[in-house]
């Protein structure tokens, strides 16, 4: 354990020198964000911010050479604080909150060097904890929302459930997440009323906070998108006249391959039988269907992987599948996971894009992702905010 603790803090003191005021990046390819693909760039950043992007002159103080850079990744669906006990098992809030705070701030260096600079958390209150630490500098991490807590039918009727929105966000929430529906293994089906959920998503956008919907049933996401939440979470079973509402209402979509696969390669570290692991294996099929009939709707859809145990650091797996599995174009795998994320988040005038006046959070990865999906696992180069994190 003490070698342990060497190693992090050694990763915390180097990775918390102050970024120069001034820092000019050089990059073979640049993907915007937006959908532009620029060679030969170099990137002038001050103070944490990007102030402009041209073709490259003169000396870079880094120079990635062939190297395309992106804006950094984002994760609009993750759970920080699961990790697995010396035994394997998974481990989800079952501990001391110091030693939560331990694992979960393992887990979120591990998230950044893989190339995320942003999540969304949903949710446990240590992640608030891990949050603010990691916003005061004090330990290294994706700059991270959280909703605090998960709200589910079983904790009252509407006007408890309104109350319960409001202390949410007093103690500290960036976001309202909601179980409209059971997980897969139970079926999906509705498990709030549509009071309850018409009482948590109007609470929450009165009080200014987005509304993500744990929603696997046609029912519950339905329901979901006629109360006006953000964002359908999963949605393996979506129907297309809920599709049909979502584009029309602009409902932001979640679907998740990562979580399904890391479920189905290591069961016993969850505890899953035969049954479960049956069931998880026939959602891939249903997951990558309803992200086509998505794209065919133009619905905005979203990068997360709803990484729990075991996931952490591996988040960019979710744009392989995305590709290999659900048939998606790179270029819309990216766009997820960049531009439209941050959109979805309420940070589209801040992260997600390469462009004067945004932060300077960037990733670099060895080979093109848009030629080929797989160079997401050759990240070589991290910065979050003007600092620099990884480096070739």
């Amino acid at each position: 354990m003490c070698a342990r603790l060497a190693l992090f803090l050694s990763f915390v003191l180097a990775g918390f020198a102050q970024p120069a005021s001034r820092t000019i990046i050089r990059a073979g390819t640049v993907f915007d964000g937006r959908g532009g693909v620029l060679t030969n760039q170099q990137i002038v950043i001050e103070n944490g911010r990007i102030i402009s992007i041209g073709p490259a002159r003169g000396r870079a103080d880094i120079d990635l050479g062939r190297a395309t850079l992106m804006p950094g990744w984002i994760d609009t669906h993750v759970h920080i604080n699961w990790h697995f006990d010396a035994n394997h098992k998974n481990v989800s809030g079952r501990e001391a909150p110091d030693v939560a705070l331990h694992y979960a701030a393992e887990n979120a260096k591990a998230t950044l060097a893989g190339g995320f600079t942003t999540v969304q958390s949903v949710g446990a209150a240590i992640d608030a904890t891990l949050r603010d630490k990691i916003a005061a500098g004090e330990l290294p991490g994706p700059r991270i929302l959280t909703s605090y807590r998960q709200i589910q039918g079983t904790m009252g009727d509407p006007e408890a459930l309104r109350a319960l929105v409001r202390k949410t966000k007093a103690d500290g929430a960036d976001l309202i997440k909601l179980f409209a529906t059971t997980g897969l293994g139970a079926g999906g089906a509705q498990s709030m009323t549509d009071d309850q959920i018409r009482a948590v998503c109007s609470e929450a956008k009165a009080i200014g906070l987005r509304s993500v919907v744990h929603a696997i049933g046609n029912a519950g996401a339905r329901a979901s998108v006629l109360a006006g939440c953000t964002s359908i979470e999963h949605g393996v079973l979506v129907e297309d006249s809920t599709l049909d509402l979502m584009a029309q209402r602009g409902t932001y979509f979640d679907p998740n391959f990562l979580v399904l696969h890391n479920y189905i390669e290591d069961p016993a570290s969850f505890n899953f039988n035969d049954e479960t692991v049956a069931k998880l294996k026939a959602a891939l099929a249903p997951t990558a269907a309803v992200i086509q009939r998505a794209r065919a709707r133009h619905i905005k859809i979203v990068l997360g992987t709803d990484a729990v145990s075991g996931a952490h650091g591996r988040n960019a797996e979710e744009f392989i599948y995305r590709v290999q599995d659900g048939h998606e174009k790179p270029m819309d795998a990216l766009l997820s996971g960049t531009s439209v994320a941050a959109e979805a988040l309420g940070l589209g005038k801040e992260i997600g894009s390469i462009a004067p006046g945004y932060q300077a959070d960037l990733v670099a990865t060895d080979g093109n992702p848009l030629d080929d999906i797989t160079a997401v696992r050759r990240v070589v180069f991290v910065m979050k905010g003007g600092q620099t994190y990884k480096h070739p």
